[in-house]
């Protein structure tokens, strides 16, 4: 298991795994008073967290499907990539594609961070790359 420090300036408990098998750890909105957003409004809302990942890892912020389905909540720049080198505040920025407005508190869990590892490459320029079945084939090109 990964470690990752974290500055939590928040009175909210820290991120964590709603489930033992979860891969996302629900995030919390650190805001002085409730805040609505109008459908097709989008905000930034801060979570009073600073996270010191090391080298060759990232943290996703990604929408939670509870908020989506029911309420049209989604995060814009999904998933929103958090890099190793970042230092300030994390935020998250919510669009309402519902059609009610829709309040968030202080507390209110607004979306799931994933952390996970990756590589960063090499390019090698050359004049061909090899084929395969699919070739150039997609957007749908597979089916409905």
């Amino acid at each position: 298991m990964a470690t990752v420090k974290i500055i939590n300036s928040s009175n909210n408990p820290l991120p964590q795994y709603a489930t033992s098998g979860a891969s996302g750890m629900d995030v919390m909105a650190f805001i002085p008073e409730p805040v609505s957003i109008a459908p097709m409004q989008r905000l930034l809302i801060p979570t009073g967290l600073f996270i010191e990942l090391a080298p060759g890892y990232e943290a996703q912020i990604r929408p939670r499907s509870g908020l989506a389905i029911k309420y049209g909540i989604t995060c814009l720049n999904s998933p929103g990539t958090i890099d190793a080198d970042y230092r300030g505040e994390i935020k998250i920025i919510l669009i309402n594609l519902g059609h009610e407005p829709f309040t968030i508190h202080n507390g209110d869990r607004i979306a799931q961070m994933v952390i996970q590892k990756v590589d960063q490459v090499e390019w090698i320029e050359v004049n061909e790359i090899s084929d395969t079945y699919r070739g150039e084939g997609g957007f749908g090109h597979t089916g409905k």
